[in-house]
Formats: C-alpha cells, structure tokens, sequence
C-alpha cells in the first residue's frame, strides 16, 4: 500500500506523534525529492517536529512552524505556506496535528481543500497512555478526532512505547490493542513504529509485516 500524496498525522499528547511524523519525512525524503513537513501542533509546548527544523532543512526536507518569527514566545499561529502544503500536487506533504481534539480543530478550517485532494489521516496509539490503553478509550478519542477535525482517519500506527526502555511486550500489547481498534472500527493499521533498538528483537509475524523503525530525533541523548 502506499500512502497519499499529503499525509496528516495525529494522536493524543503523548502518543509520539512528532516522534513518528519526523521519521516518516526522512523516510519519505529517502523515496522522493520534494518532501515538506508543516508543524500544525499549537496545543503542546513540547517535543514539536519544528524543534528539528535545522536537521530537516539539512537533508532537503522544507519545514513550517509558526508564522510568529520570535522564538521567546508561543502564540497559536498557523503557517502562512499552508495552503500550498495542503495543494502543492508535486511535493509529498505531512502534517503534524495538536495531539487532541482541540489542535485537531486547526484541521477543520482547512477540511474542504483536504478532502479535494488524495489524503491519508493516520491515528497514532501509544497503549501506554491512560486515555488510550483500552480499546474503549482509543476509539472514544479517534471519534472525538474526526468529529472535530471534519475529517476520516484512514489508517492506524501503533506505537506504544516506554522511550529508551520499550520491550518486545510493550510492543506487543500495543499491536493487539491497535488490532482490536482496527477490528471494531474498520480502519487498517498501517504502520507498527518501534524504536530500533526493540525493533531488532521483533518475531511477530504481523508486526514485522507492517514494522516502521524509528530513531528518537525529538529526545537528546541525555533524556532517559
């Protein structure tokens, strides 16, 4: 399967959406020239894909934060390019979503140009998280999403994960949850992200089907 031209990624805080949304550009960088990542997150102060704007732009891939150009301060402020993110047919575009339904709400006033182009709206689960560690609760928060955002999720990642420390079990309790999600909600999972150093470790034939390592570019080497 491949993805569409412009993919959304959007989770709860916490989830490693940013995490995720940064990999999958340099992944996305590796198959096609033009690549863009646009930062939509004005709800989370923290862990942004736009704290790597200087990696990013370093190996080609174009980012865009904020349109406040001050660094002191945080102001809700969408990107003025977005549009040309959302329409720009020649470029593979991502955009990285406030992890809830209230940053979702930034999509809702671009849902009409998003639904006349090919997108994909991928739900990131972290079964770690309190608010999506049963299926009950994850499926509340992906119809919370959708309702808000005005628009349909199309594919789920697992990526339940304990940072530095996740185990083979982590991921495993996480791709059982996700595939009950997906059981109940008709909605394929498409990605199961984990951290390289778990990802070697993998034996689960599904997982491996579908698995998407990732590197920790949003935490620093000292972080645990």
């Amino acid at each position: 399967m491949i993805d569409k031209r412009l993919v959304i990624i959007i989770g709860h805080y916490g989830s490693g959406k940013s995490e995720f949304s940064v990999n999958y550009a340099v992944r996305m960088k590796d198959m096609f020239e033009n690549v863009s990542i646009a930062d939509l997150d004005i709800v989370n102060p923290y862990f942004r894909s736009r704290e790597k704007k200087e990696y990013l732009e370093s190996i080609g891939i174009k980012v865009f934060d904020s349109s406040v150009k001050n660094t002191a301060i945080d102001i809700p402020a969408l990107p003025a390019q977005l549009m040309g993110v959302i329409l720009n047919p020649e470029e593979r575009s991502i955009l990285d979503v406030g992890g809830d339904p209230v940053g979702a709400r930034v999509l809702a006033r671009y849902a009409e140009q998003i639904r006349n182009v090919e997108y994909d709206m991928f739900f990131v689960i972290n079964g770690n998280r309190p608010e999506t560690s049963t299926v009950e609760g994850a499926i509340k928060y992906l119809k919370m999403i959708e309702e808000t955002s005005k628009l349909k999720i199309t594919g789920l990642i697992n990526n339940t994960h304990m940072l530095k420390d996740t185990t083979v079990e982590d991921v495993e309790f996480g791709h059982e949850l996700t595939k009950k999600v997906s059981w109940e909600t008709d909605i394929p999972i498409r990605y199961e992200a984990v951290i390289k150093d778990a990802a070697i470790n993998i034996k689960n034939e599904e997982i491996l089907e579908k698995l998407f390592p990732i590197n920790l570019y949003m935490r620093e080497e000292w972080m645990s």
